[in-house]
């Protein structure tokens, strides 16, 4: 995700002279620096040091030695500090960061590897709207970025966005089985399920049409399309569907619980 960004950040013509990463394995910062010809370096202080935005791209099971072993020099330089670790709240985040509260806490998808990714973004409320700016700019480089209005809702957005890609590559890969099934190769499945979903997902965004109403205008009475909703409705998709986003939804919650283990000792 994080090379993601840096390649978004160049793409919108940021100055690679602006952008500074700290990386402690050796390989990983010579990709960077030759990818990118960005300033990299195995010291995490230093980086902070030079940095007015600090994105914290960790895993989320390592993000409170990081923090922690940070906080100094954070309280010191103040930068925003935007994490996009999934499952750390902000309260976590600040008093890792020693009280802290210039923070915005996102929610990206992995689609952002390719320029298409979702973020939904919270902000503490000490944030003003040139931080809230500068964070935005940032998810923005690498797709749609939007606000929510409380933190809560992140978990929501974990289920829908942040797990989103794994439920339409499943229904792909359900497709492209089924057409297999049906007769055809695998290669003309393949490509007919990836175009198929690409297209619908396009005139989804370009319409004014909510998907509900574009699924009517597709679905002729009587027709083969029909037949094949009624088996889906029959199945109860939707109550599935349902099922799924909260079960994601209550293992983001129980992930946070988890990693802000703090809070009980």
């Amino acid at each position: 995700m994080a090379a993601s960004l840096i390649g978004g950040l160049v793409a919108d013509n940021w100055s690679t002279d602006q952008i500074y990463v700290a990386e402690p394995d050796e390989g990983c910062r010579e990709s960077l620096s030759s990818r990118f010809s960005i300033h990299t370096s195995h010291d995490n202080h230093s980086v902070v040091m030079a940095s007015d935005i600090l994105v914290l791209a960790v895993k989320p099971q390592v993000m409170r030695d990081v923090t922690t072993n940070l906080a100094e020099a954070v309280l010191r330089k103040r930068p925003l500090v935007v994490s996009i670790a999934a499952g750390v709240r902000m309260v976590d985040l600040s008093h890792w960061l020693g009280d802290y509260l210039s923070l915005v806490r996102c929610m990206p998808n992995t689609p952002a590897q390719v320029g298409s990714g979702a973020t939904a973004l919270y902000a503490d409320p000490s944030v003003d709207n040139a931080g809230r700016d500068m964070a935005e700019t940032v998810m923005r480089a690498v797709g749609l970025a939007l606000w929510v209005d409380n933190e809560s809702q992140i978990d929501a957005v974990t289920a829908l966005s942040g797990s989103g890609p794994a439920y339409f590559f499943y229904v792909m890969e359900a497709m492209e089985q089924a057409g297999i099934e049906l007769g055809l190769s695998r290669e003309t499945a393949r490509l007919l399920t990836l175009q198929t979903a690409f297209g619908a997902s396009k005139m989804a965004l370009e319409s004014s049409d909510s998907p509900r109403e574009l699924r009517k205008k597709v679905t002729s009475p009587g027709g083969t399309t029909e037949s094949a909703l009624t088996v889906l409705k029959e199945g109860q998709f939707k109550k599935l569907f349902a099922q799924t986003l909260n079960a994601a939804c209550e293992r983001s919650k129980k992930l946070a619980t988890k990693l802000g283990q703090y809070t009980d000792e």
